[in-house]
């Protein structure tokens, strides 16, 4: 989008998958992008605070555009405050998926499986909490565990898979981590489990109440908390019970109830029977809470990477106070 605005770019390769985002400046290079209008630059993590105040403090840099945890995103903020530049913050989530007593069943078995595991859960608007009324939740839950257990893991190399490896072990130390809580907490496992390596299952937990990690922190990886709740009122409760507001979802068959629903949880965005992973270009994708501030997408996209400006022309002759 900050090209498609007429701007030039700085690009920062992520420290811990520079090669990925390498692959994009190639394919930009192979399209016939003019020299300096992308431009690309890595670092060792020990570096990347210097180098992030340098380009931020840089007369040039108009922008500021960050997506990634919201620790880091608040050191960023607070160097654009310094500088005095307009910021685009895209941080973490736990996205609320509720399905509700009246929701349909299988077509939100369909869409938490994909929302939680598509690219093994680590997505920003990955579905991060799965909240359920207590009335339908056995069949909801059994379905579910059906279909996580169905998902193909292995080394996409090797062949087609849904679950691929996790970026690092570090993100399996924190997914085990939140199951042993959890476990310990009197969660149950429904499927799937810890792991050894970066190829982690799909893993479900039930009955995850406030007391346990996983209903609080974004777990970026495939390991889910199923919570259950009594009614409506509860399943609201639970979802804004969080400090993050990014994506969300809410099945039910009554569209005008959902609707009322919908606007109450505390997110940017929010899909009525739909999954929680889910962006298209014309739309404004952005959070509010410690999820970020700004969109991308669509006329609020465009706003955020170009300056409005108010230009006249007198055709006529003006009469002043003095």
């Amino acid at each position: 989008l900050p090209l498609a605005c007429g701007n030039t770019v700085v690009f920062k390769g992520s420290e811990i998958c520079p090669a990925t985002h390498g692959l994009i400046i190639e394919a930009i290079q192979d399209a016939g992008l003019p020299a300096g209008v992308v431009n690309f630059i890595t670092n060792a993590p020990q570096d990347a605070g210097q180098i992030v105040e340098a380009i931020i403090a840089n007369p040039a840099v108009r922008r500021v555009n960050f997506t990634g945890s919201t620790r880091v995103g608040r050191l960023i903020a607070s160097q654009c405050a310094r500088h005095l530049k307009p910021a685009v913050l895209e941080l973490g989530g736990k996205a609320p998926f509720i399905v509700l007593h009246d929701g349909d069943i299988e077509a939100a078995v369909q869409a938490a499986a994909f929302g939680a595991f598509a690219n093994s859960g680590q997505i920003c608007m990955s579905t991060e909490r799965i909240i359920v009324d207590e009335r339908v939740a056995d069949d909801f839950v059994a379905r579910l565990a059906a279909k996580a257990r169905s998902l193909p893991l292995g080394d996409p190399r090797q062949g087609p898979v849904v679950l691929g490896s996790v970026v690092d072990l570090a993100t399996v130390q924190r997914c085990n981590a939140l199951i042993d809580d959890a476990l310990a907490k009197g969660a149950t496992m429904v499927c799937g489990g810890k792991a050894e390596s970066t190829l982690m299952p799909a893993t479900l937990l039930d009955h995850v109440t406030a007391q346990m990690n996983i209903y609080h922190e974004e777990s970026f990886g495939p390991v889910k908390p199923i919570v259950r709740v009594k009614d409506d009122e509860a399943a609201i409760a639970c979802a804004n019970d969080n400090e993050y507001g990014l994506s969300a979802a809410l099945f039910s068959r009554d569209v005008a109830r959902a609707l009322s629903l919908a606007r109450r949880i505390e997110s940017g965005i929010c899909h009525i029977n739909g999954a929680t992973v889910h962006d298209e270009a014309q739309m404004p994708f952005g959070g509010v809470k410690s999820s970020g501030f700004g969109h991308f997408g669509g006329k609020a996209g465009i706003a955020e990477f170009t300056d409005l400006r108010w230009v006249t022309v007198q055709t006529t002759p003006r009469h002043y106070p003095f």
